[in-house]
C-alpha cells in the first residue's frame, strides 16, 4: 500500500497576533447578542437611572469578552499529520486519507473541531469534533474521497476551530502544510497479444546483436583493465599493435512508443465519459502493459512532448526500475490536457528518427492533411496499431437512419494502406476487446501477404 505524509506542523496560541482584535472577530452569534444586549441595557440603565439594569448589562456584556479573552490566551499546542493511502488513485477508486492530532502540551484541550480542507470535485469538507484530548494523547480519525476526473488534488491546509463552553466565541488556527492526491486514468488489462511479430521484450528483433556477425565485419575496441583475455582478437591485435577486444553482445531490447492525440480541435465532449478521456485511459493501459512485457516504453504526444524523465530509449520494462516509470509515466497522463495545436507535425518530427519498434497511437478526429501525416509515421516502426477515435458518435446517440459514406472510412482506408493497423472506436468499447480485433487484423494482413508473395 502506497502511502503519503505530511511533516508535522505546531500550533501555539502564543503565536496568534492580533491582540484583542482576533479575539473579537472570533465571537459567534451568540456571543455578539450578548454583547449588544448589554452595551445596550447600559445605555438604557444610564439613561434610566436603574443601577440594577445596568448591573445586568455589564453581565451580559462582560461574558462573551472574558470567554474570547480566557479563549485566546489558552496555550494549546497541537500538531497534526496527515497519510493518504494511497496516494496516487484511479479516477473512480476511493483513497482514505488519516489524520492524526496529538497534543504535546501539558494541559488538556477544550472541544475542538477539526477540518480538512478538500477540493469540490474531492466530495464535501470533511469536520470532526473531539471533545477532549489529554496531555500527551492522541486522536486520529480519516475520511474518503473519489473523484472521477483526473488530476492533482491539494488536500489541505488543516484547520483546527476552537470554542468555549459557552459557545460565546470560536478561533481557526491553521496548519501550514498540505498534501497532493494524484488520481491517474484507469488501467485496463489487456491481453498479451503479438502485436509487434515478438512474444517478449528481448528477442532478435530487427536490429541484429554486434557480436552474431561474421569475423569480417566484427567492431572491435580497445582494451581495458578487467575484460576477459577470452575475449581478446588476436588478428587486429596484431594489425593494429594493441590489445583489441570483441565488443560484448548487447541484448536488443523491444521499444514501444505510444503516441496521444491530445488536440483540442479532434475531440468534442467533456467529463469521465468522453472520448479524449477514453483516450488517455487507452495510453495508460498500453504503457503499463507493455512495460510489463518488458519492453521499452515512452510516451509522445501530438505537441512533441514526453514523460519527464524519459531516456531517448524510453523508460526499460521488466526491471526493478519499471515501477517508479509506470508512476512517472502516470503522473504525466493525470495532468494531460487538450492542447492548442491544429496538427500532428511535432509528432512526426519526433518520431521520425524512430528506432523500427511498434507505435501505438491513440488518435482523434483527423483531416486528410493529418491522416497523410500519421500514415507517413508508419515508415519508421515496425509494427504499427491506430485507435481513431471519432467525436459523432461519442456526442450523439445512434441512429438507425442510414446516412452517406462517412469520410472518416476513407482516411482509415489510408492509413491501412500505409501499412497501419487502423481499428476505429465507438463509443464506450473495451479497449481490451479493441486490442485482441487490432491483432487479428495485423494477423489476417500477414497471411494476405504472405499468400499474396507465394
Amino acid at each position: 500500500m502506497t502511502t503519503g505524509g505530511t511533516p508535522q506542523a505546531t500550533e501555539d496560541g502564543q503565536g496568534e497576533k492580533g491582540g484583542v482584535r482576533t479575539a473579537l472577530a472570533g465571537l459567534t452569534t451568540r456571543g455578539r447578542s450578548f454583547l449588544a444586549a448589554g452595551v445596550a441595557a447600559a445605555i438604557c440603565a444610564y439613561v434610566l437611572g436603574q443601577s440594577d439594569l445596568l448591573r445586568v448589562g455589564l453581565l451580559l456584556a462582560a461574558l462573551p469578552l472574558v470567554c474570547a479573552t480566557v479563549l485566546y490566551r489558552t496555550r494549546y499546542r497541537v500538531a497534526g499529520s496527515r497519510r493518504l493511502a494511497p496516494a496516487r488513485v484511479p479516477a473512480g477508486d476511493e483513497a482514505r486519507v488519516h489524520l492524526r492530532m496529538d497534543n504535546v502540551s501539558r494541559l488538556p484541550t477544550g472541544m475542538l473541531m477539526l477540518q480538512d480542507r478538500v477540493p469540490y470535485v474531492l466530495g464535501p469538507r470533511p469536520r470532526f469534533i473531539l471533545d477532549r484530548v489529554e496531555a500527551g494523547g492522541r486522536r486520529e480519525v480519516s475520511y474518503r474521497v473519489r473523484s472521477d476526473l483526473r488530476g492533482r488534488y491539494p488536500l489541505g491546509p488543516l484547520q483546527l476551530r476552537l470554542t468555549d463552553p459557552f459557545g460565546m466565541c470560536e478561533l481557526t488556527r491553521s496548519f501550514s502544510t498540505y498534501d497532493t492526491l494524484t488520481v491517474i486514468p484507469r488501467v485496463e488489462a489487456l491481453a498479451p497479444v503479438r502485436l509487434s511479430g515478438e512474444a517478449k521484450g528481448y528477442g532478435d528483433g530487427r536490429q541484429r546483436s554486434l557480436a552474431l556477425a561474421g569475423e569480417d565485419d566484427v567492431i572491435p575496441r580497445g582494451y581495458r583493465h578487467g575484460d576477459d583475455l577470452r575475449r581478446v582478437h588476436w588478428r587486429l591485435t596484431a594489425r593494429y599493435g594493441e590489445l583489441m577486444v570483441r565488443r560484448e553482445e548487447q541484448p536488443q531490447r523491444s521499444r514501444c512508443t505510444v503516441l496521444l492525440d491530445t488536440r483540442g480541435l479532434a475531440y468534442q465532449g467533456a467529463g469521465p465519459d468522453s472520448a479524449f478521456e477514453w483516450a488517455v485511459s487507452g495510453a495508460a493501459s498500453v504503457l503499463v502493459h507493455m512495460l510489463e512485457q518488458g519492453f521499452s516504453v515512452r510516451l509522445v504526444t501530438d505537441t512533441g512532448t514526453s514523460v519527464p524523465g524519459e531516456g531517448a530509449d524510453g523508460f526499460a520494462g521488466a526491471s526493478q526500475e519499471s515501477a517508479d516509470a509506470a508512476g512517472l509515466m502516470m503522473d504525466t497522463l493525470a495532468v494531460v490536457d487538450h492542447s492548442d495545436g491544429a496538427g500532428l507535425s511535432r509528432a512526426y518530427d519526433m518520431l521520425r528518427g524512430g528506432n523500427e519498434g511498434l507505435l501505438v497511437a491513440f488518435l482523434g478526429d483527423l483531416d486528410d492533411e493529418q491522416a497523410a501525416v500519421v500514415a507517413k509515421m508508419r515508415q519508421r516502426s515496425g509494427g504499427a496499431v491506430a485507435f481513431v477515435l471519432d467525436s459523432d458518435p461519442w456526442v450523439r446517440e445512434p441512429t438507425d437512419v442510414p446516412g452517406p459514406l462517412d469520410s472518416g472510412e476513407e482516411r482509415m482506408r489510408m492509413l491501412r494502406e500505409a501499412g497501419w493497423t487502423a481499428v476505429s472506436v465507438p463509443r464506450g468499447a473495451s479497449l481490451n476487446e479493441l486490442w485482441r480485433q487490432a491483432d487479428r487484423e495485423r494477423t489476417g494482413m500477414a497471411a494476405a501477404g504472405g499468400e499474396g508473395r507465394s
